[in-house]
């Protein structure tokens, strides 16, 4: 079978977003969407403790794969945990698109300020980073903030309100950070924004296809 990729959102927002990347960075690998907002409204409701909504996310996973996808991956940071580790029974492999992101992070310093615009999103990115720092056997000191008043902005389709939101507050909070991590998918526009800060801001999107177009020269090896 040819590679196939499939990708679960939960905003319609990133449908764009990865084609676009997948096509410039993996143009040969077939590509398919799933997108469920109920997700991640349901886990800033009932929290990812709720073995329900769980099962709701991993059998989502499992369905994006019917298709004939070898790879799926979940770009929503909330509900990248319960994603990644969903039973496959070897059928295909489960990723989330912020592992990457969060790899590079410890790499590049120990101070690592995390910026989400949903609070749901920080518990879960900072588990992550300190997984990367404990395999990469690294120190990291991080630091999280989450911009107050940039989701509403988000929810409205204020798109530039929102980048410009999220901007602000990582240069009101940057302070001696040696690495900002932008935790949710929706935010990378804001790194363009914020080149001049003198600190690399990751964003999880283009690192993520990139290790996803990684994992495809592997399997073609």
């Amino acid at each position: 079978m040819p590679p196939h990729v499939a990708f679960l959102h939960t905003s319609p927002v990133h449908v764009a977003t990865f084609d676009r990347l997948m096509q410039a960075l993996a143009p040969t690998v077939a590509v398919t969407h799933v997108v469920d907002e109920a997700l991640l409204a349901d886990a800033q409701r009932l929290g990812l403790g709720d073995a329900p909504l769980v099962a709701r996310v991993q059998a989502t996973m499992a369905r994006a794969a019917e298709g004939g996808a070898s790879l799926v991956v979940c770009t929503c940071s909330t509900l990248g945990g319960p994603a990644e580790h969903v039973p496959t029974a070897g059928r295909f492999t489960a990723a989330r698109i912020d592992r990457a992101m969060a790899d590079r992070a410890v790499r590049r310093g120990r101070k690592v300020l995390v910026v989400a615009a949903l609070a749901s999103t920080l518990a879960p990115t900072e588990a992550l980073i300190r997984e990367s720092a404990a395999a990469a056997r690294a120190e990291v000191a991080l630091r999280s903030h989450v911009a107050p008043a940039a989701w509403a902005l988000f929810e409205r389709g204020d798109r530039l309100g929102y980048i410009a939101a999220i901007a602000r507050e990582v240069r009101q909070h940057c302070g001696d950070a040696d690495t900002v991590v932008l935790a949710q998918a929706s935010m990378a526009p804001a790194a363009e924004a914020l080149v001049d800060l003198g600190v690399e801001v990751l964003a999880s999107p283009v690192l993520g296809v990139q290790a996803i177009a990684a994992h495809f020269r592997r399997a073609a090896a």
